[in-house]
């Protein structure tokens, strides 16, 4: 389901509805991507298509599971390899129980981050192999493709600071250093520059509303809503 701009702009717009969409955010935390998927989600809802919100890990009973053992802060001595796979894991439930069924009914679908996310934070961030992490991908969406990614784009620095000012407590993942969340934000944009027809960077660090209308323009006019 590669996204084509070219192709959407030639699709009638009735028949184009019809089919699925995969829309993805992914950015480093803080970086914005909750409060920019409700406001998409709800201008999605207004135009009259159907959305589905969901986040990752997680989405389904099981992966919420996953989710929870991913995120304890019990769970320190946890290795980089079982974290990768975990998150595979969660994912491969996910695609199979919620993404193709939705995408095959014509359901449009927003996830709060997708395989970029392992790719940047298991590949760029803990230096897991790059191929082995593309691999494992693979079989867990079952070539299960975002027909667009946003990606928030945001200095670590900044990062932090937003998320300093959160009420809810950090979890495993939150709690890396900044130095780490440099290097994840580094790969994402690398991912981004590999792949330019799909993954498009947004400023994260301009106004909310600001950057709400840029997601706006870029989902109406990539799909020709």
């Amino acid at each position: 389901m590669m996204y084509n701009k070219a192709r959407n702009k030639q699709t009638d717009g009735q028949h184009d509805r019809q089919r699925g969409r995969l829309i993805t955010f992914e950015g480093i935390d803080g970086s914005g991507k909750t409060t920019q998927i409700a406001h998409l989600s709800d201008s999605l809802g207004t135009a009259g298509i159907h959305v589905i919100t969901l986040r990752e890990p997680g989405g389904t009973a099981i992966s919420e599971a996953v989710r929870d053992i991913l995120l304890d802060l019990k769970h320190t001595g946890m290795f980089q390899e079982t974290e990768l796979l975990l998150f595979a894991a969660a994912r491969a439930q996910l695609v199979r129980e919620v993404f193709l069924p939705s995408l095959a009914k014509g359901h449009w679908i927003i996830c709060d981050r997708y395989y970029d996310s392992t790719m940047a934070y298991q590949g760029y961030g803990r230096g897991l192999d790059l191929q082995a992490i593309r691999a494992i991908n693979a079989l867990a969406t079952d070539q299960c493709r975002p027909d667009m990614t946003l990606l928030l784009d945001l200095p670590a620095e900044l990062a932090a600071e937003r998320m300093s000012q959160r009420s809810t407590a950090a979890d495993r993942i939150d709690q890396e250093n900044r130095d780490f969340m440099r290097r994840v934000r580094t790969g994402y944009l690398a991912i981004a520059a590999e792949e330019p027809e799909r993954i498009i960077r947004m400023d994260a660090g301009q106004a909310e509303e600001a950057l709400a209308q840029q997601i706006h323009r870029q989902i109406w006019e990539g799909f020709g809503i």
